[in-house]
């Protein structure tokens, strides 16, 4: 898409927005009603001017706070957003008919009656970035980009009041309360937390930026000092807990939890007496735009990548007995972190030994989900129709039943923020894979209100090797020596998100390579596996791991002391 048919493009959504008020004004105008939230904030909680998003919250539940029923897609409740610029104590921020909610659009869709509601603040800091733009977006606290959750931001609270769109209604809400600090988990004999400031990243966002991990360390690894083990690197979205499903916590008595025995069982296996010692370790990257980085180098986020391999890392193995060499270096994860740890092996396939990629985000962007983003105009519906208009859609159950539309889903995140900053899903990844706009801020891969492609964008991601398959296409003379035996992908066949379909195109692909032979491997989960579908248990896939890494080990390591 050329840059004329882009501005067009956003010209068309700014005029819809406009039009949308000018109509919601003359409704006004011809009798209908007021409705409207104002919310401010009192000197005892803040007293300078607060630059962010506010949001108010509608809800027919009490049994949780309103702000802790929202931000993600599905059935929540009504949540509308925006934003707020230097807003002054005692002059109220409002939201109205005109404001853009999900999953209903206005506050005239909501029927009379009580409703629970609640106001939250998302806080914003000012950027002045090593790329010359001055941006704001919400600096992560620590909390994984949780806006309703993130410390520093305030809320009101919880208050029952009686809507009724045909008598109207102007509700006031005061932002009193204010999100705590994270507690971090105290360090135990197995898990270890640390978190260090990011030189390359706090020059690139003029701001201190930090990188953390959390360290699970093998049986008896105090009692021998002397003895070094291999890493496995685990990528997942931000979380303070564990690399592994690793709980030392018996499951209380009749539980079916299955998630509380898969981790009390990885850690029976983790300390007995025939299972390799080895340590695991949990990255924590989070950004201004998202709970994570993907670990790679981005013209929004800035040099993650980098500040992972030459800082964290070696931060990391210089603190730790890890075996410093590529064979001893091995990666899993799923979904963002399945992407993210075949990325690090193809864009550093000297450095580390072999990844187990589960589900991974999108490897080829052809099937970006359902949309092909080099080929189709449109993001919201199916191509090529003369009459009928089918809906794509982002999400389905594992029986193939879709839930959640491209559509709905953009809605969503123009709610959560403007400007790419909503830190949901499809912004995170046009944070991650593409340009800056000239505003400063991700240029959109499509309009979130219309679903028009901008070509030039899913070009720019294509071109600077964030779509993994072409990558290697392009790369594969190089990169594929070092690759062959390293590569394991799985992936359920009716995967939520759609992941499956990209993963086809690339073990078409790798499947195809001559001189060298990728040698790896591809499992499907059949029938109706969705996402997070695992053909093994955790403890098997760190038997698989020890087992490669013996296999690669070169002539005299030693592994004795690890390998049982």
């Amino acid at each position: 898409m050329n840059k004329l048919k882009l501005c067009s493009g956003r010209a068309s959504a700014v005029a819809a927005a406009l039009a949308l008020g000018l109509f919601l004004a003359a409704r006004a105008r011809a009798g209908e009603p007021e409705l409207k939230f104002e919310i401010s904030f009192p000197a005892a909680v803040h007293s300078n001017p607060i630059t962010g998003r506010i949001f108010v919250v509608v809800s027919m539940s009490g049994e949780r706070e309103p702000r802790l029923q929202v931000g993600s897609w599905g059935d929540a409740p009504p949540l509308f957003g925006a934003d707020v610029s230097n807003l002054k104590l005692g002059d109220p921020a409002t939201i109205d008919a005109a404001t853009l909610g999900y999953p209903v659009t206005s506050l005239r869709e909501i029927p009379a009656g009580d409703y629970h509601v609640q106001a939250i603040l998302n806080v914003y800091t000012e950027f002045h970035r090593s790329d010359g733009h001055v941006t704001w977006a919400h600096n992560d606290q620590w909390e994984g980009q949780q806006f309703n959750r993130s410390p520093g931001n305030r809320y009101s609270k919880d208050q029952v009041v009686h809507l009724d769109p045909a008598a109207g209604y102007d509700v006031k809400l005061s932002l009193t309360e204010v999100i705590p600090p994270v507690e971090l988990p105290a360090d135990t004999e197995w898990l270890k937390h640390l978190k260090i400031q990011s030189k390359l990243l706090s020059n690139f966002w003029g701001q201190p930026m930090y990188l953390g991990a959390t360290v699970l360390l093998p049986k008896n690894y105090d009692a021998h000092p002397n003895a070094s083990y291999p890493v496995i690197y685990y990528q997942d979205h931000f979380s303070l807990g564990p690399p592994l499903p690793f709980s030392t916590a018996k499951p209380s008595q009749g539980t079916h939890a299955r998630s509380g025995s898969t981790s009390y069982d990885f850690y029976q296996a983790w300390v007995s007496d025939h299972f390799p010692r080895m340590i695991a370790v949990r990255f924590e990257h989070p950004t201004p735009f998202f709970d994570d980085s993907y670990a790679v180098n981005s013209a929004n986020n800035g040099p993650y990548g980098d500040a992972l391999l030459t800082e964290l890392i070696p931060y990391i193995e210089t603190h730790y007995r890890i075996i410093r060499k590529p064979y001893a270096r091995v990666l899993t994860g799923g979904s963002t972190g399945g992407w993210e740890s075949l990325a690090l092996q193809v864009y550093h396939p000297e450095f580390f030994g072999g990844t187990w990629t589960f589900f991974p985000d999108p490897v080829d962007f052809r099937r970006y989900d359902l949309v092909n983003v080099y080929d189709d105009d449109n993001a919201f519906i199916v191509p090529h129709a003369s009459w009928v208009k089918p809906e794509r859609f982002v999400m389905r159950g594992a029986d193939g039943q879709p839930l959640v539309t491209v559509r709905e889903f953009s809605r969503l995140e123009e709610v959560l923020g403007s400007h790419g900053r909503s830190c949901q899903q499809l912004e995170a990844w046009e944070a991650v894979y593409g340009p800056v706009g000239a505003d400063g801020y991700p240029e959109p891969l499509w309009d979130k209100r219309t679903g028009q492609i901008d070509h030039n964008v899913a070009l720019y991601m294509r071109d600077h090797g964030y779509d993994l398959r072409y990558y290697l296409a392009e790369h594969w003379k190089e990169v594929g020596p070092q690759l062959v035996g390293k590569v394991r992908l799985y992936v359920g066949d009716m995967d939520n998100f759609y992941l499956n379909l990209a993963v086809y195109l690339l073990q078409d692909f790798l499947e195809s390579t001559k001189d060298p032979y990728y040698a790896g491997s591809f499992e499907y989960g059949r029938p109706m596996k969705g996402h997070g579908w695992m053909p093994m248990t955790f403890a098997d896939l760190v038997r698989a791991m020890a087992d490669q890494i013996t296999k690669n080990a070169p002539p005299g390591a030693e592994s004795n002391a690890w390998k049982y």
